[in-house]
């Protein structure tokens, strides 16, 4: 009977928690690969056969496998399957990159997040702010890294739409998608601080209250904190790597 299959299961896997999903998902694919169950040159498990023992969707699976793919750990071959190619760790290296990333989407929202709340303030209508206030509930009643990251945006999203500056908005909507995976990883990287429901209703407080100028400092000390801190663990990053 083969060490890597159990009647058709990956044996040494388990079904991930909820929250965060993909990063889950790798831990355990990684696993398999450092502790020897699938050797270098095996064929690992198709997706589906993956995603129902680990209890995830298949996308997830997908998305930790074109990772591990992405920094030479497996090899998908056309028609063949996905195979391991090493059993080297890349996790520190991924977790290098990805802090690096995310730094360098904070200082770009830094510079949205201010502009949008000045203009909210002086342009926002009592429709903007009831709906505002449904946004802020939402984030803060999010839990779940996913949903936490999709909220997060939402509530920014919504602070520059309440700007009436149409450009300023679709700049915000073009990288959205990179927005919300920015929070889910800070709200998954502990080491990563965020700004907590305090400094989010301080926002919005300003705009309310129509101050331009508190609007802006309080967006700006919502994003300032976590960036201050991404950039200290990016230079620590460099010179572990060094």
């Amino acid at each position: 009977m083969s060490d890597v299959l159990l009647r058709g299961v990956p044996v040494g896997l388990s079904p991930v928690p909820g929250g965060s999903t993909v990063d889950a998902v790798l831990d355990q694919l990684q696993a398999q690969v450092s502790d020897g169950t699938w050797p270098v040159g095996t064929r690992i498990p198709a997706e589906t056969e993956l995603a129902a023992r680990l209890g995830v969707s298949r996308p997830a699976v997908r998305e930790a496998i074109r990772a591990l793919t992405h920094v030479g750990v497996l090899e998908v071959r056309r028609g063949a399957g996905t195979y391991v190619r090493t059993t080297a760790n890349p996790r520190p290296l991924l977790s290098r990159l990805a802090r690096a990333s995310i730094r360098d989407f904070f200082e770009l929202q830094l510079a949205y997040d201010v502009q949008a709340a000045r203009l909210a303030a002086r342009r926002r209508t009592d429709a903007d702010l009831a709906r505002l206030e449904v946004l802020l509930r939402a984030r803060d009643e999010a839990t779940e890294a996913d949903a936490f990251g999709a909220a997060d945006t939402a509530f920014h999203l919504g602070v520059a739409e309440a700007s009436r500056n149409p450009v300023l908005i679709e700049a915000m909507r073009y990288f959205i998608d990179l927005q919300r995976e920015s929070m889910r990883a800070v709200r998954l990287d502990h080491e990563i601080p965020e700004a907590g429901p305090g400094p989010h209703r301080a926002v919005l407080d300003a705009i309310a209250a129509g101050d331009p100028e508190a609007a802006a400092s309080a967006a700006a000390a919502v994003v300032e904190p976590t960036l201050a801190v991404l950039e200290s663990l990016v230079e620590r990053d460099a010179r572990a790597e060094r």
